[in-house]
């Protein structure tokens, strides 16, 4: 009997990521990975597609429906509607929640205020919690990334997400010292588009930039001779109109929001302790997140820090990951989990 209970109530882990919402099931792994979209009828107020459904709509709605992105830089923008996502994700892996509601860990970004992290955990009780903890998605990363954390070394995780870019140093299960910058995935892409708006007076959608920053986007200059058709509307004429660029144009669009993320490493391995700058130089630097993906990355942090960087065999889920090694190890793990303050 005590075994099905536990299945009843099962405890999840959630990345809520500005782009995408993972939710890892304790005994069952990564159980829901979709995009943090959701599709509202403005006239009802009632949700007509959540996830890879409202995704699908973006850009190609009729004017009584909005599709909105509840999160905006890794942080809750619209509390109503991220609550009413986190709850659809969580009914649909736990469809009988109701019999005995689970136990969620939820990653946030380090840099979020006191008043954006209570809005966090009012998300996850309102979507039926029994109990919400916190983890910060740095220490989620590098754990699902194997970095040993509890061990008296220092450790460097780099997490390039959607909305914000976690740049961390961890020893003895805690964060040393970490920066927070809410520059990421979604920038780049805005960079794109900012770049096809001046350059040939294109206007594209976000999807569209998305696309073209991961088939020819470079975050290294080495010279690549790739191009690719972008189709958007005339900003003079009105009319569909189609483009092809190149990869050096791409990179260079791309140049500022990554030199900032660039700086944001830099100044962590400033902020770093000595005895654990030596460290760093033999363990080096873990990248995970999506934006790590991008072509050249590695090879840029490389030469920027003079450190070996190497991206993580998970980088896309290591945050989902990491916050589900707590759930299966609670006691283990707990003491990377915010603390609930005292009152």
């Amino acid at each position: 009997m005590g075994s099905k209970l536990s299945l009843l109530g099962r405890d999840l882990a959630v990345d809520l990521g500005t782009a995408n919402t993972l939710v890892y099931a304790r005994g069952r792994g990564i159980v829901l990975n979709e995009p943090s979209v959701v599709a509202i009828n403005v006239q009802t107020g009632k949700i007509v597609a959540v996830g890879i459904e409202a995704k699908r709509m973006i850009g190609r709605t009729p004017t009584n429906i909005e599709v909105v992105q509840p999160l905006k830089d890794g942080v809750i923008a619209d509390f109503d509607v991220t609550e009413r996502m986190l709850r659809y994700f969580i009914q649909k892996v736990h469809r009988r929640q109701r019999l005995l509601r689970p136990r969620i860990v939820i990653a946030v970004p380090s840099g979020i205020t006191a008043v954006e992290q209570r809005a966090v955990k009012e998300a996850g009780y309102q979507a039926g919690a029994r109990r919400v903890y916190i983890i910060e998605e740095p220490m989620a990363a590098a754990i699902g990334a194997g970095l040993p954390v509890h061990e008296p070394t220092g450790n460097m995780v780099v997490d390039i997400g959607g909305g914000t870019t976690e740049v961390a140093i961890i020893s003895m299960g805690g964060i040393v010292t970490s920066q927070s910058i809410r520059v990421a995935g979604d920038e780049l892409d805005q960079a794109v588009i900012a770049f096809a708006k001046k350059e040939y007076s294109l206007m594209l959608g976000d999807r569209t930039a998305e696309e073209i920053k991961i088939a020819i986007g470079s975050a290294h200059p080495n010279g690549r001779e790739m191009h690719a058709e972008i189709r958007g509307r005339d900003l003079v004429t009105g009319l569909p109109k189609t483009v092809v660029v190149s990869a050096e144009e791409i990179s260079r669009a791309l140049a500022e929001p990554i030199n900032l993320i660039i700086d944001t490493v830099k100044t962590t391995l400033d902020k770093c302790p000595p005895e654990l700058s030596g460290d760093l130089m033999d363990r080096g630097i873990a990248l995970t997140g999506g934006g790590a993906l991008l072509h050249g990355m590695v090879d840029r942090l490389r030469e920027e820090t003079g450190m070996p960087v190497h991206l993580a065999d998970n980088a896309l889920d290591s945050v989902a990951l990491g916050s589900g090694r707590c759930v299966e190890d609670f006691e283990a793990l707990r003491q990377v989990l915010i603390q609930e303050p005292a009152t």
